[in-house]
């Protein structure tokens, strides 16, 4: 891990938004164990509303895309404006999370990253809450350093019944 990140890590949420900006890249020799906790303390970030630490910490690809764990059409890059990280600074709220690492996955130029997100947070105006994500990270080597490809989250942390999932399927309301 460069010296850079390491005192970022270190430093913990009071160092982050002053070392950000000197740890845009994420080293491509870095082990996923090392990834995996940076993308913790940018998806905590996220939840505070600190979305210039979070894209600080996390670099996408050009072709990145996301699968929203409120489902929907998937969301890419282009479509990310300044306007977009605006509203994100208002949607995500005063929260907490903390990163299961489920397992990792890692290749010359890939590292996928199983997780579980267990965030407390106030999410789009409404009051603080437990939630509870399994999310799949995919990152590739690009230029030198990991970048972002691809984020699928879903809010089935806790088991659902099968006609539970039937009906989330279809898009009906259970």
């Amino acid at each position: 891990m460069s010296p850079s990140r390491r005192s970022l890590l270190v430093a913990g949420t009071a160092g982050l938004a002053s070392l950000a900006g000197n740890v845009r890249d994420i080293k491509a020799d870095m082990p996923a164990a090392d990834l995996a906790r940076i993308s913790e303390e940018a998806n905590a970030a996220l939840m505070r509303g600190d979305v210039d630490t979070y894209r600080a910490l996390v670099p996408r690809t050009q072709d990145f895309t996301l699968m929203s764990p409120f489902g929907g059409t998937p969301s890419h890059e282009a479509g990310f404006t300044e306007k977009t990280w605006e509203g994100m600074k208002q949607f995500f709220r005063n929260g907490t999370l903390k990163q299961e690492v489920v397992q990792t996955y890692a290749s010359a130029d890939m590292i996928v990253l199983a997780v579980i997100e267990r965030a407390h947070v106030e999410v789009g105006g409404l009051p603080a809450q437990d939630w509870a994500l399994r999310v799949t990270l995919v990152y590739r080597r690009e230029d030198g350093e990991w970048r972002l490809s691809h984020r699928h989250a879903d809010p089935l942390g806790h088991a659902i019944t099968l006609e539970q999932s039937a009906a989330l399927g279809r898009g009906a309301i259970y």
